[in-house]
């Protein structure tokens, strides 16, 4: 990430795993020649998939992947989780799931889907993300009374493949929908503590 986003950037990104997007832009700013595009600090906070290709997870179609969040710090505000198309840092249909309020700090406790929920990968992608790099799995928070920006990322990969599509149709029939399970710190990050590594 250094190359692509200079060095003092890149040690504010890493300093703090629940840090926040915004004063990015502003610190970008003063760094002479600064690429925006290679180093879009609104994608994954700026981390770059180069150095987490050995941690790209891959999801078939119709799978279910259960997901821990990690909110040290509630701030109430939208949340989402979407396919997130990285050339063009826009989602990829409909959120996967989501909320208008989120991470509420008035509440004395969170609510347990805030830190535990299910998501199900669409069987709609096609070859879309079936190559690692092209997509990430978005956890997208706002806390509006902050006004502050929360992003963690997943690398993966979707196989575009109708059978594996069509096997996982036939097995949710059956029996229940196959689970893993994600680690999100409340920031674009790599899921360093599960099975699915954020980036970092």
């Amino acid at each position: 990430m250094i190359s692509t986003c200079g060095a003092s950037l890149a040690s504010q990104i890493t300093a703090d795993n629940t840090s926040h997007v915004e004063g990015l832009p502003e610190a970008a700013a003063l760094i002479p020649n600064f690429n925006a595009t290679a180093c879009n600090v609104f994608l994954c906070k700026g981390l770059q998939f180069a150095d987490n290709t050995a941690n790209v997870q891959t999801f078939q179609p119709g799978q279910v992947v259960n997901m821990l969040a990690t909110i040290p710090i509630p701030h109430e505000g939208p949340m989402n989780v979407s396919v997130i198309n990285t050339a063009t840092n826009t989602a990829i249909g409909a959120p996967l799931i989501s909320f208008v309020s989120y991470a509420d700090e008035a509440l004395p406790t969170l609510p347990a889907n805030n830190t535990n929920f299910n998501v199900t990968i669409p069987t709609t992608l096609g070859s879309t993300c079936s190559v690692a790099g092209t997509c990430v799995l978005q956890w997208f928070w706002f806390g509006t009374g902050a006004q502050q920006t929360y992003e963690s990322c997943v690398d993966m990969v979707v196989p575009a493949s109708a059978a594996a599509t069509k096997a996982i149709g036939a097995a949710s029939s059956t029996a229940p929908a196959v689970k893993a399970t994600a680690l999100v710190s409340s920031a674009r990050r790599r899921r360093s503590l599960s099975r699915f590594h954020l980036r970092k």
